[in-house]
């Protein structure tokens, strides 16, 4: 399989724990070292000098934890407020400290935003149940004796320190669990989603940006691309689950995925989220070379297998299926990246290559081209029928 040098480098520099089983006794010293068990840190501080702190470059890092949720609307911001002003208990929000004295958001990004867009007199407060006189008032406008009120409320916070994990690795991989635990404001997150979360960066940029390539997004039955189609928290691409649970953009990490398939372990979800791990040590070079490599495959496949790509085909029925498979797409993906065809033989010959996929799927026992048979050895066979389908049509 053809990769570039920083995927193969990027499973010898961190590579994956042997799939062995531990004793009681190596279960035992486990624990006593401390692996697996995350250090923590409770704080409180008062809301004027919370805001104060945010102030400070590099002090806490607030971008949106995953970008296709919509952010709080003012009536929900000021509901908030509102509980600091009646002194209702509000949660703690969860940092992890990146650098020392330096953090991250994992839980309570909306809250932080709106308590300091409000002492910043961004908003005003609206919609409010118990206090309905303050509302359109700002923090600067609010009289003198409710403001002292708000500015004597505290905010906790609960702080992943540093010590957690010594290696940055298994650092991520903490910071993933505790994310998918806490589980972000009451919404079960998908796991795409979470890595969206945890592994913002050039590379997952990068996926968010294949994702509206027009062959994905035809197969699977989304609208093509249009910058303005999340200009609404109700946009009618959101109602759309493939699109909102993020699979479009999951779908494009598996490709890059199990073109290291001599690496999986552990089921499908926890080898993407050992590949988003990794990715961080790829440079723009390398993104750039890895973006092309997808475009390039996904066209192919498009243009070889027409309304049909990523399809499979139904011996009861004796049709092809209407929705793409992802066991299809993961096949044919990873073949066509290890192919070389100069020539375009393989468009050329579409029809054949129609003909041969139909006839191969009928030969192979039912479930061979399906998402149930997920365990390396399947994923592997997978490739290796669909690789040696392009390479016989090739020297035809």
């Amino acid at each position: 399989m053809s990769l570039l040098p920083q995927e193969r480098a990027m499973w010898e520099r961190y590579p994956l724990p042997p799939e062995t089983a531990l004793s009681d006794g190596q279960i035992s010293e486990k624990y006593l070292r401390g692996e697996g068990r995350i250090v923590l840190e409770n704080n409180r501080e008062k809301l004027p000098g919370f805001v104060e702190q945010l102030e400070r470059y590099e002090y806490m890092d607030l971008r949106p934890f995953y970008q296709r949720r919509p952010k709080w609307d003012v009536e929900r911001q000021s509901r908030l407020i509102e509980s600091f002003i009646i002194n209702v208990p509000v949660p703690p929000v969860f940092l992890y400290e990146r650098n020392f004295n330096s953090f991250e958001v994992m839980d309570g990004q909306q809250r932080i935003t709106a308590i300091r867009d409000f002492y910043n007199n961004k908003f005003a407060l609206k919609g409010l149940q118990y206090w309905p006189e303050l509302n359109g008032k700002r923090y600067h406008s609010l009289p003198s004796v409710v403001r002292s009120g708000i500015d004597r409320r505290s905010i906790s916070s609960i702080v992943m320190l540093k010590e957690s994990a010594y290696q940055d690795d298994e650092a991520a991989i903490l910071r993933q669990i505790v994310f998918e635990r806490l589980n972000t404001g009451g919404v079960e997150l998908k796991r795409q989603e979470i890595r969206n979360a945890m592994y913002q960066g050039a590379f997952n940029d990068a996926l968010l940006d294949m994702s509206k390539n027009n062959v994905i997004r035809d197969a699977w039955g989304l609208p093509r691309y249009d910058p303005e189609e999340m200009s609404s928290s109700d946009a009618p691409i959101l109602k759309k689950s493939f699109f909102s649970d993020m699979e479009d953009v999951e779908i494009v990490l598996r490709f890059f995925a199990l073109r290291c398939v001599d690496q999986y372990r552990g089921g499908m979800q926890n080898f993407l989220d050992q590949y988003m791990v990794r990715s961080r040590d790829f440079s723009d070079s390398d993104i750039s070379q890895l973006q092309y490599m997808f475009d390039k495959t996904v066209w192919r496949a498009g243009s070889i297998f027409g309304d049909r790509v990523f399809c499979s085909f139904d011996p009861k029925k004796d049709r092809w299926t209407q929705a793409p498979q992802k066991a299809i797409f993961d096949a044919v993906m990873v073949a066509l990246s290890n192919i070389d065809d100069p020539l375009d033989d393989l468009a050329k010959r579409r029809d054949l290559v129609v003909d041969e996929t139909r006839r191969m799927i009928l030969d192979n026992p039912p479930g061979t081209f399906t998402g149930r048979g997920n365990t390396k050895k399947d994923i592997i066979a997978r490739i290796g029928l669909f690789e040696a389908l392009f390479r016989r049509v090739i020297s035809l």
